[in-house]
């Protein structure tokens, strides 16, 4: 295969604080020659593990970005046992538009895994991850929160794993990081995602899922600054000991925690997140909105439990989720 296009200008392997960036050759319009450019800092003292912590893989999702954008700035060498790999804006021309995906070819960079070398900027992005930064990582923490779209409860999660070593470590560290809910995760869509690169290659890889609506509050930046502190010292790479903080696990054990529009309108929630719902209960209305006099379309659980997340702008379109309800359990 042929070698990245993408090239770094700091030395993954020098001890030190490096702040620097991965560049890669983009020619357009207004810069023949140009380059996209992702910030990137690595933070190295000595041997030890390997944490890689990215933000922005989604462009409208803040969390992971405030919470690395300060790591970045304030994380000094002789904390540090081993290496962090900082990157606030994994996909930087989506977070530059504040967009989920690239405004350059409309990938999304979290189904874009493996990449090529030689496809579109995004799959590019996704190649050198693939090939060179998640070889060099033990440890794996991809922020997430609801963009645009969605709106959470502030969760870390995990994935339920074939290695019951490789899971046991990740939910030790999700239990760690000390979000508000923990959950063991169940994708909708896995196929492409950063998620499963990482966990095919046997590292242990840490989400969140922490607020939405395209914008992040003290609260839910709060959790991401501190969870990740928490997680870099559990993993026994920066100095200190995990803040506890309670957490209540959630389990989102098969399709039915997800309910889905059928119908295009106006939504009207009938639960807020945080609320216990029952099976069959009406959590939402669609009201049709091109005359007035119709009767709105009811959705209703699909099973009882915590509603977790839901839709976050008001207009909603055939296939959208519209709502996620969980499983209140004991610790992992």
């Amino acid at each position: 295969m042929r070698p990245s296009p993408v090239s770094a200008t700091v030395d993954f392997a020098a001890d030190g604080v490096q702040h620097g960036f991965l560049r890669l050759p983009y020619s357009r319009d207004d810069a023949a020659w140009g380059s996209v450019m992702i910030a990137v800092t690595v933070v190295k003292n000595g041997d030890g593990p390997t944490a890689l912590l990215t933000g922005g893989n989604h462009g409208d999702e803040y969390e992971g970005p405030i919470a690395l954008f300060d790591l970045a700035r304030t994380l000094r060498a002789a904390d540090v046992s081993g290496r962090v790999i900082i990157l606030p804006m994994m996909n930087q021309p989506a977070f530059a538009a504040g967009t989920r995906t690239s405004p350059i070819d409309r990938g999304n960079l979290n189904r874009s895994f493996p990449g090529r070398p030689d496809g579109s900027v995004t799959e590019k992005i996704a190649d050198y991850f693939q090939r060179v930064l998640l070889p060099m990582a033990d440890v794996v923490l991809d922020f997430h929160s609801g963009g645009k779209t969605l709106d959470f409860l502030p969760f870390c999660a995990a994935h339920i794993l074939p290695d019951k070593g490789q899971e046991a470590e990740a939910f030790r560290l999700v239990r760690a990081f000390g979000a508000p809910y923990s959950v063991r995760m169940l994708e909708i869509d896995a196929v492409g995602m950063y998620d499963t690169a990482a966990e095919t290659m046997g590292k242990v890889f840490v989400t969140t899922e922490l607020g939405g609506g395209g914008t992040a509050s003290a609260y839910t930046a709060g959790i991401a600054i501190r969870g990740c502190r928490n997680l870099l010292m559990a993993a026994g790479i920066l100095r200190g000991n995990p803040e506890a903080m309670p957490t209540q696990w959630l389990d989102m054990p098969d399709g039915s925690c997800f309910t889905f529009a059928e119908d295009a309108g106006l939504i009207r929630f009938c639960a807020d997140l945080g609320d216990r719902v029952s099976k069959d209960q009406c959590i939402a209305m669609i009201y049709p909105t091109g005359r007035t006099g119709l009767e709105p379309t009811e959705l209703r659980a699909n099973r009882a439990g915590l509603f977790t997340a839901r839709h976050f702008p008001g207009l909603v379109k055939p296939g959208d989720c519209v709502a996620v309800i969980a499983d209140e359990v004991d610790g992992a």
